[in-house]
Order: C-alpha cells, then sequence, then structure tokens
C-alpha cells in the first residue's frame, strides 16, 4: 500500500512539472513572435512592399494634422489645404506663423496655376507599367503634364525619367520613400531625403530642372517647406483630387476631375504606387474634354 502510495505521488508531480514545462514554453512562444514584425505589415513610412513594387498609401489627410513637429514654432498651423489661388513666392502673402494670406495653400503651397490655364499631376512615379501609358495618352492629346516622382522609383527606372523629360513634361520632387511624415523629421533628415531624391533624378537626366515639390500626403509642415524653398524649390499642392490611390474605376475618377476642374486648377493623379490602370483608362475620357475646356500646361520650370 505504501509503494502504490510512492508511486502515485511521483506521477502526481510528474504531471505537475510537465504542465509547468509546458506553460512556459507556450509564454516564450508568444514573447517571441511579439519580437518579430509581421512582415505583410505596412511600414511607417506608409509603403509596403509586394512582388510586383511598392504600394504607396498616398491619401491626403482629411483634416489637419494635429501634430506639430519639435523645431515648429508655436502656435504654427499645420495639416494640408484643399482650395484656394497661386501662392506665388513661397515667403510672399505670408503673415509669419507659415500660413499664406494670399488666398493660397497652407506655408505657402500652391494650389493654383496662377492662370486660366489647368494642370494634370502625376504622383508616385515612374513605373514601366502605368507610367508609358500616362505618356501615351497625353502624346496622342499633346498635352504637357507634371510628374511629381519618388526617389527610389527615378533610380530604378531612369529610363522612364529620361522619356518623361524627352516628351516635355515637368518634373517635381516627391520625397525618396514616399514618406508622409517626413514633415515632422529634423531639418537635417528632410534635406537628405529631398537631395538624395534630386541627385536619382539627375542621374537620369543631368540638366533637368527640379522646381516644384509636393509632400506625400499633403502632410504640409513649416520645416518641410522652409526646407524645400531653401533647395531652390517651390511647394506644390492641389484643387482637384479624384482619390485615384484608391482603384474607384476609371468612370468615377473622370466624372469627379471633369466636374471639378476650374480655371487654374491642379489635378492630382498617379501613375504609381499601386493598380493604376483605371487612371490610365479615366485619361481616355478626360483628355478629349478637358482639353476643349481649358489650356492645359505642364507647370512652369521658373515659377514666380
Amino acid at each position: 500500500m505504501e509503494a502504490v502510495t510512492r508511486v502515485s505521488s511521483t506521477a502526481r508531480a510528474a504531471g505537475i512539472v510537465t504542465v509547468v514545462v509546458v506553460a512556459l514554453l507556450g509564454s516564450a512562444y508568444v514573447l517571441g513572435r511579439s519580437l518579430v514584425p509581421d512582415q505583410a505589415q505596412q511600414h511607417a513610412t506608409g509603403v509596403t512592399t509586394e512582388g510586383d513594387g511598392p504600394h504607396y498609401a498616398d491619401q491626403p489627410a482629411e483634416k489637419p494634422s494635429t501634430d506639430t513637429p519639435a523645431d515648429t514654432p508655436a502656435g504654427t498651423p499645420t495639416g494640408i489645404p484643399t482650395t484656394g489661388q497661386s501662392a506665388g513666392p513661397s515667403e510672399a502673402g505670408q503673415d509669419g506663423s507659415g500660413q499664406d494670406t494670399s488666398g493660397g495653400g497652407l506655408f505657402g503651397a500652391h494650389t493654383s496655376t496662377g492662370s486660366g490655364r489647368v494642370a494634370l499631376t502625376f504622383d508616385d512615379g515612374p513605373d514601366p507599367r502605368y507610367t508609358p501609358q500616362v505618356l501615351a495618352a497625353l502624346r496622342e492629346y499633346d498635352v504637357k503634364a507634371t510628374f511629381c516622382v519618388v526617389g527610389e522609383n527615378a533610380q530604378d527606372h531612369p529610363d522612364l525619367i529620361q522619356a518623361i523629360v524627352a516628351d516635355g513634361h515637368t518634373l517635381c520632387n516627391h520625397s525618396w520613400h514616399h514618406d508622409v511624415s517626413l514633415g515632422n523629421r529634423s531639418a537635417d533628415q528632410i534635406r537628405a531625403d529631398l537631395v538624395r531624391t534630386n541627385e536619382a533624378i539627375r542621374a537620369a537626366v543631368p540638366d533637368a530642372p527640379i522646381v516644384w515639390y509636393r509632400q506625400p500626403g499633403g502632410a504640409w509642415t513649416h520645416p518641410v517647406v522652409s526646407v524645400c524653398t531653401g533647395l531652390g524649390m517651390t511647394p506644390l499642392h492641389w484643387s482637384v483630387d479624384p482619390s485615384d490611390w484608391q482603384a474607384p474605376g476609371a468612370s468615377k475618377i473622370a466624372t469627379t476631375v471633369l466636374t471639378q476642374a476650374r480655371p487654374g486648377g491642379v489635378v492630382l493623379m498617379h501613375d504609381a504606387g499601386g493598380d493604376r490602370q483605371g487612371t490610365v483608362d479615366a485619361l481616355r475620357k478626360i483628355l478629349p474634354e478637358l482639353s476643349a475646356r481649358f489650356e492645359l500646361e505642364a507647370l512652369p520650370t521658373n515659377p514666380t
């Protein structure tokens, strides 16, 4: 009887030890998984890398940003403009807080061509699938546009940068890696990003002027505007946004552009950063009608 009791106690102890070991192993596994980043998770820069190239989260903010960078003076407004006229020179019309008072965008970002002409702008490229199609459509209707290019894409596809310039379009710096939060970084970090992008562009087209800068997501801050103007670039926003980055379909993209376009308008579209076939197809509907209503222009390479 005593031997049976000893065996029972030993078995019970072994069972308890087994449960504890299993529990410890389970906890270690959960802790280890929490320390490994999910590879499918979107990076903080707003970019996910998939097999067919970079996809950018280019959704413009619907409300002004409440984040104030560390080196922004107290009381300086942040956020993005959605309407308005040309801001003129980067310092003109500002009241000292960064707010443009001449009818333009926040921090002097241009939301108008400053004339009766309309400007079509294409962001996030170049992309080997969609940029050539956009160029072909523009060529067919003899329309010049402005391409806001991402540095990493310019570096990967210099031939497309060359094709854009060869067709007479204007180039615009759109940051190196489409970092929506770039404006909240230090001035040195912002400058390094913009300079790196310009260098990638000029590696393909050494003499091409780069006088425009568009902040990803339209997330303008005083530091990013200060740096871009210090580098000789003018901040460029928009007045018409069909949200083609959401791929709503060619018909909806075309309808939005055609109903919202006004003299002096700057139209935001995308030739990269995701599936842009809807934008390409929409252009076939947009270009004939818009060309009949307005003079379409590439933004000038010597803005005043």
